[in-house]
């Protein structure tokens, strides 16, 4: 499932790169970018050399900038609505690092860190709506691809961290 959502969004990339405006290909590369570390993250070792880990990194605030960049350039565009999915998107985003980075915080609150996900969600879902009822198909794809892969990402990411957080310390 992974593979053929990666696919289909490098498809989509490929698409906004060709065809698209200057933001979308940096939002879209960018974004791709950002979810294809998101993966390679997940499946690191967490021991991993720290070269590699600093060079995921560099490239991480890279990429977040391209998206601040392209979510600025929406704006100046008066491209509202890819604007505000921009702004979604990094919300999803500094949650989900949040729940990676603090999961003891998150375990705290983790009721209201799942209405915050899902309102966040819910809010990208409407912007597939509104995408779809403007007959911006291919806008409204591409935006359901997203939140299709994210979730799966977003998924893997916390059974991973959650799984760690209650193994035994068998260090001792």
């Amino acid at each position: 499932m992974k593979a053929a959502l990666f696919t289909l969004l490098a498809c989509d990339t490929a698409i906004y790169l060709a065809t698209g405006e200057p933001g979308q290909a940096l939002d879209s590369t960018a974004w791709l970018t950002l979810l294809a570390l998101f993966e390679l993250e997940n499946r690191l070792d967490r021991d991993a050399r720290p070269s590699i880990a600093r060079a995921i990194r560099a490239i991480r605030i890279t990429a977040t900038l391209a998206v601040g960049a392209a979510t600025m350039i929406y704006a100046y565009e008066d491209e509202w609505l890819d604007a505000i999915n921009s702004a979604l998107w990094i919300a999803v985003v500094l949650l989900l690092e949040f729940e990676v980075r603090f999961p003891a915080a998150v375990a705290h609150q983790r009721l209201q860190f799942v209405a915050a996900t899902s309102a966040l969600y819910a809010a990208l879902a409407a912007l597939v709506l509104v995408w779809a009822w403007r007959g911006e198909w291919f806008d409204a794809y591409d935006a359901a691809l997203w939140i299709a892969a994210f979730a799966l990402i977003e998924m893997d990411v916390l059974r991973v961290f959650s799984r760690e957080a209650t193994m035994p310390d068998c260090s001792a």
